[in-house]
């Protein structure tokens, strides 16, 4: 099958191209144009992957550049998305042009082009700070930044699409992925890179909010299983490994695997808004056990460790480590 992926350059999008090229699908790579000549952390995949994925540069906000990306594609994973939540408060005019419109782009051209299937990706963002745990996919849309009311709006046109025209849309709504290639702006590579370049003090944000981490494998087969179940049509499906913990906690448990002591400093810059930050993830899965009978391979507090552990000896490494400035934050 040939299958277009938006945002393939980026962190789970990398993962999701690699997964089904070695699945022994035809992948046309949909990454953002710059005059570089990059392709993000598709540079970084096996090159044996690599010659296997016809790479275009583009950009969503170009519905004629997505028409010809999607030319032949039988199925559509629309990963494409300004996803930093900090960044959303300084440019949020950004984010509804690219989280929005460019969404607007996708489905109409998978309207005309008449796809057999269109995966598009939500957050749990968009359900806020949780009014009732486990959350699942009945639980209220809170905007609580920019970004994730963004991503409420591209939700809600992909189901109108579906609803008024048919278009064949799933909607995946991953809690907070994690995992090798994942951009510093995150708070698990943010706690290793700082402690991976030798930092005794480390600075963080909020410390008491919880979330749902989901290692980039279970995400990965999230986003395939959703995709390959005409269940799913329609639908808006939560992925998560099922297990709360909080930002303080997680920072404990990855110095005790780096075998290292810490002390955290708050740092105010990486605070969110008063009324902005979300305070609780928590995912139900039931509807993914129902539809396709997922099971996080990497949930529980004994999967967190393992995940925990693989991104540890990705980011440790000198050729990833030297890419991220442990020192800087980047919004």
């Amino acid at each position: 099958m040939k299958i277009l992926v938006t945002g393939a350059d980026g962190f789970i999008g990398s993962h999701l191209t690699q997964e089904l090229v070695k699945r022994g699908h035809k992948v046309n790579a949909f990454v953002y144009y710059n005059s570089f000549n990059t392709w993000g952390w598709l540079d970084h995949i096996p090159k044996i992957i690599l010659k296997n994925i016809e790479i275009i540069q583009g950009d969503i906000r170009d519905v004629v550049r997505v028409k010809y990306a999607m030319k032949d594609c039988k199925l559509v994973f629309h990963l494409a998305a300004l996803i930093a939540i900090p960044y959303s408060y300084y440019s949020p005019e950004s984010y509804i042009d690219t989280n929005i419109k460019g969404t607007l782009n996708i489905l109409q051209v998978a309207k005309e082009l008449q796809v057999d299937k269109l995966v598009h990706t939500s957050t749990s963002e968009v359900y806020g700070t949780a009014r009732f745990v486990p959350i699942s996919e009945e639980h209220p849309l809170q905007a609580q930044s920019p970004y994730s009311a963004s991503k409420i709006g591209a939700d809600q046109i992909a189901l109108a699409y579906n609803k008024s025209f048919s278009t064949p849309v799933s909607i995946v709504r991953p809690f907070n992925t994690y995992g090798p290639r994942q951009s510093a702006r995150a708070v698990i590579p943010t706690i290793i890179t700082q402690i991976a370049k030798g930092k005794e003090s480390i600075k963080l944000g909020s410390l008491t909010p919880t979330r749902d981490f989901n290692y980039v494998e279970d995400t990965v087969r999230g986003f395939i299983e959703v995709a390959k179940s005409n269940k799913t049509i329609g639908e808006v499906v939560n992925i998560g490994s099922s297990y709360e913990v909080s930002i303080k906690e997680t920072a404990k448990i990855i110095a005790k695997i780096m075998g290292r002591s810490i002390d955290i400093i708050t740092d105010e810059n990486r605070v969110r808004p008063q009324n902005s930050e979300v305070e609780r993830l928590y995912a139900d899965i039931t509807k993914a056990k129902r539809l396709f009978n997922f099971t996080p391979k990497y949930g529980g507090k004994e999967g967190f460790r393992r995940g925990l552990t693989k991104t540890i000896e990705w980011f440790s490494k000198p050729d990833n480590l030297k890419m991220y400035k442990g020192d800087r934050y980047n919004i």
